[in-house]
């Protein structure tokens, strides 16, 4: 999305335009977020990647990770460099690039988008994720940022194999739509699937937008969420301390955006 549309778009949500009558109930929202709120690891949080934008806070989990699916390339690969200094091969999908911008034996690009269609620039996650090979697809980290194409590939992805994924970073756009009574059911069907199997460990919201507010609901237009496999270990004591002191703003010079505490 371009600045200018970027910052229309922000100042629309920013009026709170949604008709009263087909706004989602409170205590919908409330319970969908209830459920999202970051859990407590016993192994802890490190960052991967970037000390800017690019990097992302995990579980010090990583031993045993066989195989990084990273769907969206960019010009920032810090992530991807870090998973392949780890021994971990990439696996990178964007139909808009011609690669990545720096080379790794342990990279493999495919040039399609993800989507919900498998044609001559899509592909659906299912069939992305059947090219790596089968002994490399039993403990996976996913690290996915695909400018809203979240919500439908992840709708569309077969639960076994998100169960594939010890770790998943997912970068969510458009949270404000959850306001929306005919949005608000994908957005908690999506939601609903991940944490069948996995619990958030960490929200971080995306400093280039700002948040929407309604019903009293501060919600992120754009945040960075982490996902920690429901097998691992977790710990009773969650932090509440927001940002986390590993946390980096992902545009300099913007004003720091904190996770709302209704989130935390």
């Amino acid at each position: 999305m371009n600045r200018l549309k970027l910052k229309n778009h922000i100042e629309a949500v920013a009026g709170h335009r949604y008709w009263v009558d087909r706004a989602v109930e409170r205590d919908k929202l409330m319970s969908l977020i209830a459920m999202l709120r970051p859990k407590g690891t016993i192994a802890p949080l490190i960052r991967v990647g970037s000390a800017e934008d690019g990097g992302y806070l995990v579980p010090d989990d990583l031993d045993g990770i066989t195989a990084a699916v990273s769907p969206g390339v960019n010009q920032e690969i810090t992530f991807d460099l870090d998973m392949a200094a780890r021994g971990i091969d990439v696996y990178m999908a964007d139909a808009s690039v011609n690669g990545p911008p720096q080379n790794h034996p342990a990279f493999h690009f495919y040039k399609k988008f993800l989507d919900v269609v498998n044609d001559e620039t899509n592909v659906r996650l299912a069939e992305f994720c059947a090219n790596i090979p089968a002994d490399r697809r039993k403990d996976m980290i996913l690290q996915m940022d695909i400018e809203g194409a979240e919500w439908r590939v992840l709708l569309d992805a077969p639960p076994e194999l998100l169960e594939r994924f010890r770790i998943m970073v997912i970068e969510f756009h458009g949270l404000q739509d959850m306001f929306g009574r005919g949005c608000f059911p994908l957005i908690e069907a999506v939601f609903r699937k991940l944490l069948a199997t996995h619990a958030v460990v960490h929200n971080h919201p995306n400093n280039c937008t700002g948040c929407a507010n309604f019903h009293g609901i501060e919600v992120p237009l754009v945040t960075e969420m982490t996902f920690y496999r429901k097998d691992r270990g977790f710990s009773e004591v969650t932090s509440r301390t927001y940002p986390h002191p590993l946390d980096v703003d992902n545009v300099p010079g913007n004003p720091t955006l904190v996770l709302p505490q209704v989130w935390r």
